[in-house]
């Protein structure tokens, strides 16, 4: 997994509303890079509304927030338009995004091994390098959590 202080992997994908998102357009400005396993499911539903309940508040402090998974975009299209997403989810169909953060690893469910997604946040400083990480994110309280480490940290 990147680490605090090293330069955040640059990337380029396609996204929810038919956009192409590169990190590198965001320089300057904080970027909130939130991993997470699959549109429509409970866990990354709430994750979801939460960061777009608190949208505004990222927003005042100059920064951008970003969610990734490996849906398509058309599934992305329809998890934005059911919860009225007002930031980008940006499509890592082949994971090589998620790979190259260190967040694509095998998970066990019910006796079960197979590779995905951990739950993982990053805060990105304007000059591109990784502020925080989230590893093995709990939903509940972590958007809060996550806002409050920019107030008192990135200070824009």
């Amino acid at each position: 997994m990147v680490a605090v202080g090293q330069a955040a992997p640059d990337f380029t994908l396609q996204a929810s509303n038919q956009q192409e998102i590169s990190l590198r357009d965001y320089r300057g400005k904080s970027v909130v890079l939130y991993f997470y396993p699959k549109d429509m499911t409970p866990g990354c539903t709430t994750e979801a509304c939460d960061f777009r309940d608190f949208h505004p508040d990222f927003a005042k402090l100059d920064t951008v927030v970003l969610g990734i998974s490996p849906d398509d975009v058309k599934s992305h299209d329809k998890f934005t338009a059911k919860h009225e997403l007002p930031f980008p989810l940006l499509a890592d169909t082949d994971h090589k995004v998620a790979e190259a953060y260190g967040v694509w690893v095998l998970k066990k469910m019910y006796g079960r091994e197979y590779m995905g997604i951990e739950r993982t946040t990053f805060v990105i400083d304007p000059e591109g390098k990784i502020a925080k990480v989230w590893p093995k994110v709990k939903v509940k309280g972590h958007v809060q959590e996550v806002l409050a480490f920019i107030r008192e940290e990135l200070k824009p």
